[in-house]
């Protein structure tokens, strides 16, 4: 990455995000900036590309849902409400007294364009600190620049303004340089163009991008960085926007995990999130999904069809077809198919959670191995023991949760209910079939069920019953028929 420009040579700089706008095409209750991509929403990926650059002042102007979005921004950012939304220079007007007296250049932005790196920026900052026009601004040569303002130069190759889409001549819609929406300008030229723009257009708003005509008509310097990204520049405004960019910053991501040792098998069915940390050698697996705050270490595979929130997985686990939240797996263990780790749920080195075991709040010690058809909750496991398949920790009596306590080299029989709160002794066993209300000592075997009776004949019995039965109903049935 590259870094600012260096602080000695460098003006001043306050950045402005322009985040107030209500978004209706999102169809959402919820502010357009907020909606997520790869474990961040918007602004939070707008605010991670400024913080790199240094700026002395960070503002960030809200409207709809600004109590909502002002959690995930820095705690330095300066809020300003734009209380009617009449366009982008209207906006930036809403922050100019916010600036007021500051004297230095002005970055300003979209909240809704998270594919926008600092990369870029500093390249923009960098260009307008050795050229230092009146105002710089970012530009993109588009395959398809439908719907967005396209740049006018004169025949000097000089910026001269830019025209939204909707107000282009047929002439102007032809140009493929359109303005990717980031401009850098001297505060004052900025104060003074921002008072001379009108809302003559189609959409009767005050457009930033007058802005860029004003200066150049004025005979003032305005330059355009181009880059040939498309994609860093792409705003959104919609959910079908969204999914797109979701996909490219994915992409992005798995690149970066691929780059330092992970192998993703599949990269168009796995998701992880920004900030999921994952160690060299491991293989992810098609239809695998890390989220939140997770860690992976080396030499583990995850998946197929793998789900890990927020949870720590250590060097050389197997984790297949399973769910796992807010839950620990230390190295070594194997867990799945169809397991379920809830939050609370820990395994320590070469534990196993298997198939269609369900664990919360509770911890497996080294070793121990749970292996199928079970639900273990509020329940310490301890090492080297063995759970038979369908137990039960019953921890819940209606009212409180209770502890069950299993000890080291304990071996349960298949089907054991234990109602907690219950404890059993190191290198204990217990009866198939057994419900546990009782401690059991060490090395003792708890046994709780009833005894067998066996009814000699009954079945036959039953048998015949049921068939005399059958005709007594086809004898009424006949008798009804009229």
């Amino acid at each position: 990455m590259q870094s600012a420009p260096a602080e000695e040579s460098r003006r001043p700089l306050a950045v402005i995000v322009l985040a107030a706008g209500l978004g209706t095409r999102m169809k959402s209750k919820t502010p357009k900036v907020l909606h997520h991509l790869c474990g961040k929403p918007m602004i939070a990926w707008v605010a991670g590309a400024v913080e790199p650059l240094g700026a002395d002042r960070l503002l960030v102007v809200l409207g709809s849902g600004a109590e909502e979005v002002h959690q995930f921004l820095p705690e330095r950012a300066e809020v300003v409400i734009q209380e009617e939304q009449r366009g982008t220079a209207d906006a930036v007007a809403a922050a100019r007294e916010a600036l007021e007296g500051f004297e230095g250049d002005v970055l300003i932005l979209y909240g809704d364009t998270p594919l926008l790196g600092s990369e870029v920026l500093t390249g923009l900052l960098e260009l307008h600190a050795r050229d230092e026009p009146a105002c710089t601004m970012l530009a993109v040569e588009m395959d398809d620049p439908s719907h967005y303002g396209r740049v006018n130069r004169d025949a000097d190759g000089r910026v001269t303004r830019v025209v939204e889409h909707r107000d282009a001549s047929d002439a102007e819609k032809e140009i493929r340089e359109v303005n990717a929406g980031v401009y850098v300008f001297e505060a004052a030229p900025l104060w003074e163009a921002l008072s001379e723009i009108g809302s003559a257009n189609d959409q009767g708003e005050y457009y930033l991008t007058d802005a860029v005509g004003i200066l150049a008509g004025g005979g003032q310097a305005v330059m355009a960085h181009v880059i040939d990204d498309q994609d860093v520049v792409m705003g959104v405004n919609s959910r079908a926007d969204l999914a797109v960019a979701a996909g490219l910053m994915r992409q992005r991501i798995l690149e970066r995990h691929m780059l330092a040792g992970v192998t993703v098998t599949d990269p168009g069915s796995t998701y992880v999130d920004d900030g999921v940390i994952i160690g060299r050698d491991t293989i992810l697996e098609p239809m695998t999904t890390l989220s939140g705050r997770t860690f992976v270490g080396e030499d583990c595979v995850i998946g197929p069809s793998a789900v890990v929130v927020d949870s720590t997985i250590d060097d050389g686990v197997r984790f297949v077809s399973s769910y796992a939240v807010e839950a620990s797996i230390a190295a070594g263990c194997t867990v799945g198919p169809f397991a379920y780790l809830r939050p609370g749920a820990a395994l320590e080195q070469g534990a196993k959670a298997g198939t269609f075991v369900e664990i919360k709040n509770s911890r497996v010690g080294e070793g121990a191995k749970v292996p199928h058809l079970s639900y273990i909750g509020d329940a310490e496991i301890g090492a080297g023991a063995n759970i038979g398949a369908g137990n039960i920790t019953a921890n819940y009596d209606g009212v409180s949760k209770h502890r069950t306590v299993i000890g080291s080299g304990v071996h349960t029989g298949a089907d054991t209910v234990f109602v907690a709160p219950v404890e059993v002794g190191d290198g204990s066993m217990t009866g198939a079939g057994s419900v546990i209300t009782e401690d059991i000592p060490g090395e003792a075997l708890g046994i709780a069920r009833s005894r067998q009776r066996n009814i000699g004949g009954f079945a036959r019995r039953l048998s015949k019953a049921g068939r005399a039965g059958k005709k007594n109903t086809k004898r009424g049935k006949q008798r009804e028929t009229p």
